[in-house]
């Protein structure tokens, strides 16, 4: 078996471009956008016309539209490999990804990628003392808060806009690490996490994490710039400057719920063997749901920070199935009490007397539910020994 695998890291700083940098990326912005839509236009096109798909290159577009050649052709380049990837994700399941969209103007951010390539005068992307070397932009100032570890080899760079103005860069490295030896999970180890509307979440030990107090009081002050923006002139100078600082803000409170979502999934997966979690849809949960912002809290962001921060370590991360009757089971004597509301804080075992917090009840079950899932899809190779 193989004792190593390959691994793929992301390092995002920030970009201080000089004006002749910004004004070439705001052009690739526009150049990428643009082949986009004609390459997304001429599949429909051609599709309609012979039964058969087919992406052009970006070479075909450079006759017609010679602006296209002012820009680093690398970026065109990944432009039609995300638009092939897109169609395969499509075809693999419609249902998930969706077709294809046309991009517009008012996309949250702009983007491009450009391909590190070797070269016998060296890569065509490589990091500097103070910036990032690329293709037709040259040295981009950036602030480097972390360096690449020995053995990581830049692969590519990702280029966006936010809507506030600024300039980020996602650098992806790959490297070869060895495998991490495997953890078994014990109910001693092995937590269970519940996901609440009340909190953030309940864990099977009774504790109930709550977001940090800065992000209420961040939003009090979003809601505010935004009910005074309301009263402004749409399209006047003071209108344009809240939007702007309103922007800023909104960005700000992205940056709190992610920095959020990555200290506690470090935390959980420092101290934890195992963590079982349900899965749960928080899409179709925000549906049905009035009066809460069930997505505005970032439990999908922690849970797939979780999972990945507890694979590096060799952890298990178990997800039940979302259906699983959780909050109903009794987790003393399993007894399943049905039409138990959502709203009971507290109820009492008609089976054996047991008095149980609804949502403390509902982690330890995950995590019982996740210890038997895993020791039944464990039980053939033998790796799972039981647990009392």
């Amino acid at each position: 078996m193989p004792t190593t695998q390959t691994h793929y890291t992301v390092i995002k700083v920030r970009l201080y471009p000089d004006a002749a940098q910004s004004a070439l990326m705001e052009k690739t912005f526009g150049c990428c956008r643009y082949l986009w839509n004609q390459m997304l236009s001429d599949v429909q096109e051609f599709y309609a016309a012979t039964d058969i798909h087919y992406i052009p290159t970006p070479a075909k577009y450079k006759k017609s539209a010679p602006f296209l050649s002012e820009v680093d052709s690398q970026a065109l380049c990944s432009v039609h490999q995300n638009l092939r990837k897109a169609f395969l994700d499509f075809f693999r399941a419609p249902k998930h990804f969706g077709y294809p969209q046309y991009k517009s103007k008012k996309a949250r951010k702009d983007t491009f990628t450009v391909f590190c390539r070797p070269y016998r005068t060296g890569p065509s992307v490589f990091l500097t003392g103070n910036g990032i070397q690329m293709p037709k932009l040259g040295i981009i100032k950036a602030k480097l808060h972390r360096r690449p570890n020995p053995g990581q080899e830049l692969k590519y760079v990702t280029i966006m806009r936010t809507r506030s103005g600024k300039y980020f860069a996602s650098i992806g490295f790959r490297y070869e690490a060895e495998l991490p030896p495997q953890v078994l999970p014990t109910p001693g180890t092995t937590l269970g996490l519940n996901h609440s509307l009340v909190h953030y979440y309940t864990d099977s030990t009774g504790h109930c994490t709550d977001l940090p107090p800065y992000m209420a009081r961040a939003k009090e002050k979003l809601a505010r710039m935004q009910q005074r923006l309301s009263r402004m002139q749409h399209g006047s100078k003071n209108y344009a400057e809240q939007l702007h600082k309103i922007q800023l803000l909104h960005e700000h409170i992205a940056n709190q719920r992610k920095d959020f979502a990555h200290k506690e999934s470090r935390r959980t997966a420092n101290a934890w063997n195992a963590v079982c979690v349900k899965d749960t849809d928080l899409i179709r949960l925000s549906q049905h749901i009035k009066g809460r912002n069930v997505m505005d809290s970032g439990f999908g962001m922690f849970r797939e920070c979780l999972k990945y921060k507890l694979a590096e370590q060799g952890k298990p991360f178990i997800i039940i199935d979302r259906y699983a009757p959780t909050a109903k089971t009794c987790h003393v004597c399993g007894h399943i009490q049905d039409g138990l509301r959502s709203r009971t804080r507290e109820w009492v075992c008609p089976h054996c007397g047991s008095v149980l917090a609804h949502e403390e009840n509902a982690a330890l079950n995950i995590r019982n539910m996740g210890l038997a899932q895993f020791g039944r899809q464990h039980q053939e190779t033998g790796a799972f020994s039981a647990v009392s």
